[in-house]
């Protein structure tokens, strides 16, 4: 028989610290003149609407004034009911997503059930303040994390700081360098009754509204054929908004404003 490790719980990310700690993340040694030349991530958002919740994030990852990456990945599923969502430093970011999912998933295998909507939260926020020292040399990670009560039958939402304060919000929210203008587009477009479709335009234009401000955020890239990432995440799981319908609905905005409307 194997040998048992000092942890007996069932948090896969408790484990590594305790266990197999050369195998959790350290970015302690990074130093800040390295952080400047970190891929960063930027504008993401996260909104209820009617039969859940939506997450949406641009594609854009910058290192200092230069352009790291046009299509990055920023929007991450991290169980069939939950989505994660970064900004900041984009390699701990990435790495943060990827480490709850295994986290959410070991859990339900050990346990033989899923955490509760909340708990992941709690877990992830565990992480971000696991993270505290690297973030002081510049190396934050600032998420978003969303997903579908399947026990309040209702969809969630919370934001975070580096300390690891989480924070539920009740309709909408965003982050990023472009967060602030995304924001204020989201107020005048979210309504909580809002269906699937009306949900992504108010998601477009919000990210739309964010590029047009902010020179790190991508938006929509017709040229190139890039498009944000938009999941949605209902009581059946979550589901992809198409390229087509992205790419309508921006379409739709440009076309508004040739015609002198407002979004």
């Amino acid at each position: 028989m194997p040998l048992r490790g000092r942890y007996q719980g069932s948090s896969f990310f408790e484990l590594l610290q305790t266990d197999h700690q050369h195998l959790a993340p350290d970015l302690s040694a990074w130093g800040q003149s390295t952080a400047d030349m970190v891929p960063h991530g930027t504008t993401v958002l996260t909104m209820k609407f009617g039969d859940g919740v939506l997450v949406a994030g641009d594609r854009l990852a910058t290192a200092g004034h230069s352009v790291a990456s046009r299509d990055v990945v920023k929007v991450f599923e991290t169980d069939p009911h939950s989505v994660m969502a970064i900004s900041g430093a984009a390699g701990p970011c990435i790495e943060m997503a990827r480490i709850l999912s295994v986290e959410l998933e070991h859990y339900e295998k050990l346990e033989g059930e899923s955490l509760e909507l909340e708990g992941k939260a709690n877990k992830l926020s565990q992480m971000i303040r696991a993270n505290l020292p690297a973030a002081m040399q510049g190396l934050a990670v600032v998420p978003l994390f969303a997903g579908f009560d399947t026990r309040r039958k209702t969809g969630r939402l919370w934001k975070f700081d580096i300390t690891g304060g989480r924070y539920e919000e009740g309709e909408f929210d965003a982050t990023g360098s472009g967060g602030l203008y995304a924001r204020e587009s989201l107020k005048h477009g979210w309504a909580a009754d809002l269906g699937r479709e009306d949900a992504i335009k108010v998601a477009v234009a919000a990210l739309t509204a964010a590029a047009d401000e902010d020179r790190a955020t991508g938006g929509v890239d017709l040229e190139r054929g890039i498009y944000p990432i938009i999941k949605v995440c209902t009581g059946a799981g979550h589901s992809d908004a198409s390229e087509a319908e992205i790419a309508a609905c921006y379409r739709a905005i440009l076309e508004a404003r040739s015609a002198g409307g407002n979004l």
